[in-house]
């Protein structure tokens, strides 16, 4: 059965409003998947589900829709694709919680720096379904800000490879 991380946009920090984690698991419980566990207070679940990704994503949506009465975002990644973007971080040796990755399922980029907005020393490179920021200085202080940012959702470094480790459990 295969395995998938769910991370939510905009859960817990205004726009769609606050979702227990407890309701979180019970919603991704309701739409079949199995395993379920969330991940820290701001929406990260990973599960195992016999669908296709495109499906469990639409389901997952609908069943937030329908609690949250508003759209909430879903961004669907698998153990494959977690282990592609921790593997692919061109900030190695940066500390997780200073690397960020803006989850994205629009295209990304090949120079997304170039349409960034209040950018500093963050340095933006592009990745696999998401663009990775560093953040030398800690993402509290810095004003950056990105298209992709509206559409898409960020973790940092650490968060990404937390739940790659969930997703390995179930694979």
């Amino acid at each position: 059965m295969p395995a998938y991380a769910a991370f939510l946009r905009a859960v817990n920090v205004g726009g769609t409003g606050k979702l227990a984690m407890a309701d979180l698991r019970a919603l991704t419980e309701g739409i079949g998947a199995r395993n379920v566990q969330t991940y820290i207070a701001s929406g990260n679940v990973a599960f195992s589900h016999d669908a296709a990704p495109a499906d469990v994503q639409s389901a997952l949506e609908k069943a937030l829709h329908d609690h949250a009465g508003k759209p909430v975002g879903v961004l669907l990644r698998t153990l494959a694709q977690l282990d592609a973007l921790t593997a692919g971080t061109p900030f190695p040796d940066a500390p997780g919680d200073k690397v960020i990755c803006l989850l994205t399922d629009a295209p990304i980029p090949a120079a997304p720096a170039a349409d960034a907005t209040h950018h500093t020393a963050e340095d933006i490179r592009p990745g696999p379904g998401a663009l990775y920021i560093h953040y030398p200085d800690g993402q509290g202080r810095s004003r950056l800000r990105l298209p992709a940012m509206a559409e898409g959702t960020a973790r940092n470094l650490n968060t990404i490879r937390k739940m790659r480790s969930l997703l390995a459990e179930r694979s």
